[in-house]
């Protein structure tokens, strides 16, 4: 199959692109997501309207959707931060574009861009980890992505980790998103300038002394000048981040872990001490294989190029 259209959705953006069989983008479209729902269909189709009228040999689309998708990939069973429920989504394209389509959960989607030409290539299990304003995470296992039996495996930002814990926006609460997310970041940031302004004088200085307002570039910053309230931070944020991993480990033993998301921008700074933290915590330790610990390496065109190679297996 040659050419197919891969659309990632988000709650502000909705960002398309024409892939090839190699993983090349070869022209791309981005426009707002729409307040109303409903609009959010139609914008989509839009978009792969406009990069079909310059690519004829499109053969199939897909579609990366926030939120929980059915098992016959088709229908968004609930995403909140698009107000869909029970949302025919592949049947409501395919009639406004006329072909193909394959809707799969955002996360999934990235992770599977990263399994086939990106930082997890050479692997044929590997579980990644977008750590930006809260936790996602696709798991692929024998080169397949794991879907689970209703289709919403991979959900693992909100493993329970802190019994009776911080409540999280899903209404659980102890959810790992809340210790190991960039919105954690911010706050161990914020809580230990409040509390230690003469170890967090540099992160005061970044936010003209407001400790209640410092953002995660800010404490990204003031690490590299090395701060050490910040350095100490992101080992904070690591050291969740390794716990979680290792229980992951014990349930799908891995060959790579790719962390993704707007936080791993951060490179070595979280790269270097989520992989001391996952050997620390990894049950059996040295007696056992341990699974490379990697950065993403597509960015923000890793969902689109995983969506659109999942529509060349329709």
């Amino acid at each position: 199959m040659g050419l197919t259209i891969g659309v990632d959705v988000g709650g502000t953006k909705i960002a398309a692109g024409v892939v090839d069989e190699n993983g090349a983008i070869l022209a791309r479209t981005r426009v707002p997501t729409p307040a109303d729902p409903q609009w959010a269909v139609g914008a989509i189709a839009d978009a792969v309207k406009e990069l079909r009228a310059e690519h004829q040999q499109i053969t199939a689309v897909g579609v990366g959707a926030p939120g929980y998708i059915d098992r016959g990939r088709s229908t968004v069973l609930m995403a909140p931060n698009i107000n869909w429920e029970n949302e025919p989504l592949k049947a409501r394209i395919e009639d406004l574009v006329h072909l193909p389509t394959v809707i799969e959960n955002d996360a999934n989607a990235a992770a599977w861009g990263e399994f086939r030409f990106g930082a997890a290539a050479r692997h044929d299990d590997m579980i990644m980890i977008t750590v930006g304003t809260g936790i996602g995470g696709g798991i692929v296992i024998d080169g397949r992505m794991h879907r689970g039996a209703f289709g919403v495996a991979g959900e693992i930002g909100h493993l329970n980790m802190v019994p009776d814990g911080l409540p999280c926006g899903c209404g659980s609460k102890g959810c790992w998103e809340q210790y190991a997310s960039g919105r954690a970041l911010r706050r161990y940031g914020r809580e230990r300038a409040a509390a230690e302004p003469v170890l967090g004088k540099r992160l005061l200085e970044l936010n003209e002394g407001v400790a209640d307002t410092i953002t995660g570039s800010q404490i990204t910053q003031a690490a590299e000048e090395g701060d050490q309230l910040s350095l100490d931070v992101y080992e904070e944020l690591a050291d969740w981040l390794g716990r979680g991993m290792a229980d992951l480990a014990s349930l799908f033993d891995p060959g790579v872990f790719v962390l993704g998301g707007g936080v791993s921008d951060s490179g070595a700074l979280l790269l270097d001490p989520v992989a001391k933290a996952f050997e620390t915590y990894l049950i059996g330790g040295v007696h056992r294989p341990r699974a490379d610990v990697v950065l993403a390496t597509l960015g923000s065109a890793a969902g689109i190029v995983g969506a659109a190679d999942l529509a060349r297996q329709i």
